[in-house]
């Protein structure tokens, strides 16, 4: 099969490229350690020529890009959507890049919950609309769970779980007694237990110096405990601000962290499943067939 597009998710610290068959069949990719932050002089249009190189087929082919390339300090801002919206509404909000007439952006997503606070997504948008309805779970950085009904978003909410981990880890007093990295299922389940037993999580977070102090939680095992702590505390948060799940979880990530999070998952009782690595070339592919990219490419 000849292909027809070329998908780009393009992020924070990678960019992942896929070279699509008419049928939206994967029929290569690769993987760059070239997020936006990484591009030297913010040179977007070379790393775009190197893709093209890459693949002889893809040189003259329609090119579409999700991710933080559309954002304020990517190659050109595509303002957001605002929920719910779906395939219909991402198509036709396609902004082009100033340059590459064979380019364009997918915009993110904007939604107010119940609560009136503003939240946004970049990237993860096009993932949902490779993965169809149910509530899905994408976690990382800033975790995002999302209700899919009817091919539309209608509601999500961004939990900021990775990088506060990160920051207490690191740059708190709480990462002065962690020694290794190296998972405890045990300490785990133990800040599972106590995010749903008590939601007071500014106070229950001395508890990852305090345990260690009184010899009650060893070195090793702190980190771990802390990520339980920090993760049930986000689940009860999405579960208390979105629609019960009505099936299995989506959860959609990297390995290491999906696994985490459907334990987590687990303990509350509530079943799961996993995406597979390609739903965001999906994605990318129904929104470039709806919005005509495709039309002059099949076979």
């Amino acid at each position: 099969m000849h292909p027809v597009l070329l998908a780009l998710d393009w992020g924070t610290t990678s960019l992942r490229a896929f070279l699509l068959a008419p049928d939206g069949t994967v029929l290569d990719r690769q993987r760059l350690a070239l997020g936006i932050l990484k591009v030297p002089d913010n040179d977007f249009a070379g790393v775009f020529r190197q893709i093209r190189e890459y693949w002889p087929d893809a040189r003259h082919l329609p090119a579409l890009a999700c991710g933080m390339i559309g954002s304020r300090q990517g190659w050109a801002e595509a303002p957001y959507c605002a929920c719910p919206a779906g395939l219909a509404e991402l198509a036709e909000a396609l902004h082009g890049v100033p340059g590459e007439d064979r380019l364009w952006l997918v915009p993110g997503l904007s939604h107010r919950g119940a609560d009136s606070l503003p939240d946004v997504m970049r990237g993860e948008e096009t993932q949902l609309m490779g993965l169809g309805d149910g509530l899905h779970l994408l976690p990382g950085t800033h975790s995002k769970w999302a209700r899919v009904g009817d091919g539309r978003v209608e509601s999500f909410i961004t939990c900021f779980t990775g990088e506060l981990y990160g920051v207490l880890r690191d740059h708190s007093i709480l990462g002065r007694l962690m020694a290794g990295a190296e998972p405890d299922s045990g300490a785990f389940r133990r800040g599972l237990e106590l995010a749903d037993r008590e939601p007071a999580l500014l106070r229950q977070l001395f508890s990852v110096r305090s345990l260690p102090l009184n010899g009650e939680l060893p070195p090793k095992a702190v980190a771990s405990y802390l990520s339980g702590l920090l993760i049930g505390t986000e689940i009860s948060t999405a579960l208390a601000c979105l629609p019960a799940p009505d099936g299995p979880i989506t959860v959609a990530g990297e390995a290491g962290l999906t696994a985490r999070y459907r334990e987590a998952l687990a303990y509350r009782g509530l079943e799961t499943a996993v995406a597979d690595e390609d739903c965001a070339a999906r994605g990318l592919y129904r929104i470039a067939r709806v919005a005509g990219l495709l039309e002059n490419n099949h076979d």
